[in-house]
């Protein structure tokens, strides 16, 4: 395993698809020297929960659009997953580094749960805008890594109106600075060539899904 400078973290993001080598005792061999794990959204319960209990990690997570229940082995209705916090609307900090959140997708039906428009977005994005203001005064970056599900707008996007970007992404991204934005959403098969990673002024937005191992 590679040895990390003491300031350096090494984070397993996840997203939108099963993995299966991830769903496997495989999981431990490759990623047991993680120091935690993000995921970005549109994931089984029970897929998050096995990644929990084995690596046994912090675990951190925003909901995608299709992430609204799921049934257990009892019968029992699950909404959310055992052993992991959920980021959305808030900024957390993880030993040396800050996590905020921020769950859904651009509105495409009426009435249904984790989906936004892009002014209830920008809304959301302004009131958890205001928890990063003393870091970014005092280190030029209001946090460390930004978890959302959708990408920002023309960043990684789609052209279809379930994979537009938001907007408010963008001006996050511009005042706040966050040193990685991450994403998922956007399946990479959607568009083969488009770029995986991309910066934008000194942040590092990238398209997680459905895994991908990195350093903070």
């Amino acid at each position: 395993m590679q040895r990390l400078k003491a300031n350096q973290m090494k984070l397993l993001a996840i997203s939108d698809e099963v993995e299966d080598w991830i769903y496997s005792p495989s999981l431990t061999r490759r990623c047991g020297d993680v120091d935690a794990v993000i995921s970005c959204g549109d994931l089984p319960i029970h897929y998050l929960e096995f990644v929990a209990s084995t690596l046994n990690k912090p675990c951190y997570y925003v909901r995608g659009n299709h992430d609204l229940y799921e049934v257990g082995d009892q019968g029992e209705i699950k909404s959310e997953p055992q052993g992991w916090i959920n980021l959305d609307m808030r900024r957390l900090k993880f030993r040396a580094i800050t996590l905020a959140g921020l769950e859904g997708c651009i509105r495409y039906k009426p009435s249904v749960p984790i989906q936004y428009t892009q002014g209830e977005q920008w809304i959301r994005s302004i009131w958890l805008a205001r928890k990063m203001l003393i870091q970014r005064n005092r280190k030029g970056y209001g946090v460390d890594v930004m978890v959302t599900h959708s990408p920002a707008f023309g960043i990684h996007d789609g052209p279809d109106r379930a994979h537009t970007g938001f907007e408010a992404f963008n001006w996050l991204i511009e005042k706040f600075k966050p040193r990685f934005l991450i994403h998922g959403h956007q399946h990479r098969n959607y568009a083969p060539m488009q770029p995986a990673e991309t910066t934008v002024g000194g942040t590092r937005v990238m398209n997680i899904q459905p895994y991908r191992i990195f350093e903070v």
